[in-house]
């Protein structure tokens, strides 16, 4: 038991000692200058403050901050950085807005963070083709202002305002998936610093086709890797148009199973739904407090429909039947913008009506993925494992892609409270494994989930993945400690490197 507390309390909250192993010496003076050299001096900076910012994300994981912040303005510079930090053996370790959910940009081993957020231009619109190419410093909300008069639009939505090429390195995806697509779907191509400099166009450069039948999917390698191969310095999207009619709804039911077993007859019915996402009756308390609405606490959807006004009607009706005969009740419709961005703020702020429910305490969100036929079983069995592990909590997701996230709060000097939470987290990602999910929908691997990673894919898969690892860095040093057990596995290659950050 006591092992068990002690690996909970370094995998959610390093500053314990997580990071012990790895760390390396700050980087010279002679280093930074050059840093300086390549960017300008007001560009890099070694303040505790400003690399304590850069130590972490929106998740519960802390770890040594990196050794230095750099902004870099262009690829270019970018290039030349990646091609400094790993000619002298620093890890390299990218960022973008800073709003992942599994410690993504911890500096386990130290290093240089890059800072991409400075490169925030739209580099070209192609409205004919459905296409754009943003730098990473671009958000999505950007982006979709951008477009507002062009007819088109960037649907992948999770939540945030999160960086475009950010979305594309974590897979990130969310409220839109289950009619749009993720980001896998949605990238057609990428310009990728790798670690040592040289510049990659995924699909060919300057190509933005819809499909493709030649050779290597360079750009799916890319999408999802979490930062772990290279720098993503811009990306080609799939934009949509943007529908001519909208209308959002929201309905409650007696149970979870019944408001999850009306999803899924939604979908095997073939009602094109935008959005279809899930509430249980702690969400929706929370939600009412934080959000000053009125909606009954009980497991609830809110659901959203894109198309013309005459589709929109037939759709409408379907999904009220529908959910009716699974036992919905009190149906409100949203059909002015303003109705439906307050319905959909509500649930974009879950994350902080949930964190009101225990002021004081740290929040952690954890998410899987399953078929969607195995969806009712595992949110009823994932509510009952809630409520009997004692932890305050809650279960939200978006249910019309499988995709589902728990929120949990937890007193971080709580030892035995820790280790009931990382139990019923471990618990919760080997339950969806079983189940024929994954252990992350949108999430990524990050720190948190590297074994349960392993246990997914089985060991060929895993070799294969280090073997690709090593083939574009194989000195272990880019955003080391991530998605992999690379840099836990290569720890003494690592430190041996490190000599180096001494000598320039």
């Amino acid at each position: 038991m006591a092992r068990r507390l002690l690996a909970a309390t370094w995998g959610l909250f390093p500053w314990r000692g997580y990071c012990s192993r790895g760390t390396q010496d700050k980087l010279s003076v002679g280093f930074v200058e050059a840093l300086k050299v390549i960017v300008g001096s007001p560009h890099v900076s070694t303040a505790a403050a400003v690399r304590e910012q850069h130590g972490h994300d929106e998740s519960m994981h802390r770890c040594r901050p990196p050794d230095a912040v750099v902004w870099p303005q262009n690829v270019e510079q970018v290039s030349r950085l990646a091609a400094l930090c790993y000619g002298q053996g620093v890890p390299i370790i990218p960022f973008g807005t800073g709003t992942g959910l599994e410690g993504g940009v911890c500096a386990v081993q130290g290093g240089v963070c890059i800072n991409l957020t400075h490169m925030d231009r739209i580099l070209e619109l192609n409205p004919e083709d459905f296409s754009v190419v943003v730098e990473p410093g671009v958000t999505r909300k950007a982006l979709n202002r951008h477009l507002r008069d062009s007819g088109l639009w960037f649907p992948v939505d999770p939540g945030a305002d999160a960086s475009l090429c950010g979305m594309a390195a974590t897979g990130a995806s969310g409220t839109n998936a289950v009619r749009y697509g993720t980001m896998r779907d949605n990238v057609l191509n990428l310009e990728v610093v790798l670690p040592d400099g040289r510049l990659l166009h995924t699909a060919g450069c300057g190509r933005h086709f819809r499909k493709s039948a030649a050779g290597y999917n360079l750009t799916g390698l890319f999408v999802g890797s979490e930062g772990t191969l290279g720098l993503i310095t811009s990306a080609t999207l799939r934009l949509h148009p943007a529908p001519e009619a909208t209308v959002a709804a929201t309905c409650a039911f007696p149970t979870i199973q019944a408001a999850v077993d009306s999803t899924v007859h939604i979908l095997q019915a073939a009602v094109p739904v935008a959005r279809i996402e899930f509430l249980d009756d702690v969400v929706m308390d929370a939600c009412n407090r934080h959000s000053k609405m009125d909606c009954p606490v009980a497991p609830s959807l809110f659901l959203e429909f894109h198309g013309s006004a005459q589709a929109l009607a037939e759709q409408l009706q379907r999904a009220e039947e529908i959910a009716q005969y699974h036992g919905a009740s009190h149906f409100s419709w949203a059909k002015e913008a303003e109705e439906r961005s307050r319905l959909w703020a509500a649930r974009h702020n879950a994350w902080y009506a949930i964190m009101a429910l225990r002021p004081g305490c740290k929040g952690y969100s954890t998410d899987v993925c399953v078929p969607i036929s195995r969806l009712p079983e595992i949110l009823v069995q994932t509510k009952e494992d809630l409520q009997a592990s004692g932890l305050t909590g809650a279960i939200l997701g978006h249910v019309g892609d499988g995709n589902f996230h728990c929120i949990l709060l937890v007193d971080p000097e709580d030892a035995e409270e820790v280790g009931r939470l990382e139990a019923f987290a471990e618990q919760l990602g080997r339950r969806a494994l079983a189940l024929h999910g994954t252990c992350t929908g949108e999430h990524g691997i990050g720190l948190g989930k590297r074994q349960l990673l392993q246990e997914e894919v089985g060991a060929v898969a895993m070799e294969i993945m280090r073997q690709l690892k090593a083939g574009l860095d194989p000195r272990g040093l880019m955003n080391p400690g991530k998605g992999l057990n690379w840099a836990l596995e290569q720890a003494e290659c690592v430190l041996q490197v490190a000599a180096t950050h001494r000598g320039m």
